[in-house]
């Protein structure tokens, strides 16, 4: 019998690719989704990828009375939870926003699971927790110490679902801490194109790249890397996906997980530029400015703890993710978008 995967922020960037991995193996997919950086065109895409309509719900999941009739009228396995805000410099500008977002939504969302004995989560935590790395490649046992609330609403969240583990031996509570995901569906009809200015740097190099925007901002050209720009562990937004599906097939004795998913490999932030220009085929205007709140050097992620308990290993490098993303936003600018 198929399991029934509730995907909290199922429409979202990284929850439309998760969800299409988890029907493409053969689960019933339930997503909830607010909406309010996604869209519900993104449900009937991942229809025509898959051939499945997932079963879809728009409510915030701080809306308790909400999630607990979908729990009521659904019978949930497992929970994968993606909901939450995640832009580092908006969460410094506005930390209440952050903490009341992040960390009320998971508090309810944990309330309605317990009441139907559903014992099961995967929780999106990010490589933000680690904050300034006491050591690289940053491993799942070096030091926590976010530097921003939204690391730090990520990090509280683990210690809450830590805490409920302890309380309750029998669940099984898995947190994956990735690092930046980029690329999109080779199929073009689902990747990152969010409301607005983007927060992160493929989605603004591929709306440079379109001429939506003017030119690429650099946010620091002092750090002490070889290029003087940000270094960052880039995965496959396909290959985060897939990582999210093992850890639901292969977890399956009760316990508490951390797991880094990324590729070890670190690149600079000209680094990635660089690559999407090779994959638009364009020379991308390129402006440096000050630093921005909460940023770090330089981070890349040790994968090793996930490929041998797991089995996880990234496939694809920084040219396959600017080509699935470039690829994506031509589709999107032929379906008018």
């Amino acid at each position: 019998m198929k399991k029934n995967i509730l995907v909290t922020g199922g429409a979202g960037y990284i929850g439309s690719h998760t969800s299409v991995e988890l029907i493409n193996a053969g689960y019933n997919v339930i997503i909830v989704d607010n909406l309010i950086n996604s869209d519900m065109e993104v449900i009937d895409r991942i229809k025509e990828i898959t051939g499945t309509l997932p079963l879809f719900y728009q409510i915030d999941i701080r809306d308790e009375k909400a999630l607990d009739e979908i729990f009521k009228i659904n019978k949930i396995d497992a929970v994968i939870h993606f909901a939450g805000l995640k832009a580092v410099g908006e969460s410094c500008i506005n930390p209440v926003l952050y903490y009341d977002n992040n960390i009320m939504s998971t508090l309810v969302l944990l309330k309605v699971m317990k009441k139907y004995n559903v014992g099961t989560i995967v929780f999106s935590s990010s490589a933000t927790v680690y904050g300034e790395p006491e050591r690289l490649p940053l491993d799942e046992d070096c030091a926590l110490n976010p530097n921003s609330p939204y690391g730090r609403s990520k990090l509280m969240i683990e210690q809450i679902l830590k805490d409920i583990y302890s309380a309750n031996k029998e669940m099984i509570v898995v947190v994956l801490r990735y690092f930046n995901p980029v690329g999109a569906h080779k199929s073009g009809l689902i990747g990152e194109n969010p409301k607005g200015i983007p927060n992160n740097l493929t989605p603004y190099l591929a709306k440079v790249a379109t001429g939506e925007l003017s030119c690429v901002n650099v946010f620091g050209h002092d750090y002490n890397t070889p290029d003087k720009t940000g270094v960052r562990d880039y995965i496959h937004v396909c290959d985060l996906a897939r990582g999210h599906v093992i850890a639901v097939e292969k977890l399956l004795s009760s316990g508490y997980y951390v797991y880094n998913l990324g590729t070890g490999r670190g690149y600079s932030v000209l680094e990635v530029i660089a690559a999407f220009e090779r994959a638009c085929n364009k020379t991308l205007p390129v402006k440096f400015t000050d630093r921005r709140p909460g940023d770090i050097a330089s981070y890349y992620a040790s994968p090793i703890k996930a490929e041998k308990e797991l089995g996880f290993k990234a496939k694809y490098n920084l040219d396959d993710m600017c080509a699935s993303l470039w690829n994506f936003m031509l589709t999107e600018k032929s379906r008018g978008k």
